[in-house]
């Protein structure tokens, strides 16, 4: 599925959470997840090539986990993310066989998820991301071979303004990006 991504730290948690009930949205329960990032030997940010990530995911401690199988892969000049999924029954099956394709642990995030379903095809997140300050406000939706991504992405900004949120704050790199960035300053 290819999918438009917006991404944005917010400045005020509070004034964010205020808006979504002002206007009448309401966050689904929160999601604990937690995301080991396989990516290919020689991976470097930019050259198109896939993620895979098997992902940990609870709503609660008295249900069962659920895990999934979901390639990223980041078109850079186009905006769009390639995004497919799958759930998987047997997890350390899956990891042995991406260890068999050559991929490598990049990073593990751990994050509490709050989402908005906004439509058949758009999703609004609110994550609390482990080890990076502050909450990030992810909107995503859906596209198909009419839709212009740059029309796509106007929308996905004026959906921003409503949430009060500032477009300058407006982040294109993954959860993984940010925490390596992270860590390269907390070893200095």
């Amino acid at each position: 599925m290819k999918r438009v991504t917006i991404k944005v730290k917010v400045d005020n948690i509070e004034e964010f959470e205020k808006r979504v009930k002002d206007i009448s949205l309401e966050f689904e329960p929160t999601l604990y997840q937690h995301d080991r990032v396989y990516v290919p030997r020689g991976y470097k940010r930019g050259m198109n090539l896939p993620r895979l990530v098997m992902r940990t995911e609870m709503s609660s401690v008295d249900k069962p986990a659920i895990y999934k199988l979901i390639l990223k892969r980041h078109i850079e000049d186009s905006g769009i993310e390639i995004t497919d999924r799958s759930v998987v029954r047997d997890y350390t099956e899956i990891v042995n066989i991406l260890h068999q394709l050559g991929f490598v642990l990049a990073k593990e995030i751990s994050r509490r998820r709050r989402r908005i379903k906004l439509s058949d095809v758009s999703r609004i997140y609110l994550d609390k991301v482990d080890k990076l300050d502050g909450h990030y406000v992810k909107i995503e939706t859906a596209i198909d071979e009419n839709d212009k991504v740059s029309e796509v992405m106007a929308d996905l900004k004026r959906t921003l303004k409503l949430f009060h949120l500032s477009t300058k704050n407006i982040s294109q790199e993954s959860y993984l990006e940010m925490l390596e960035k992270s860590d390269i300053i907390d070893n200095k």
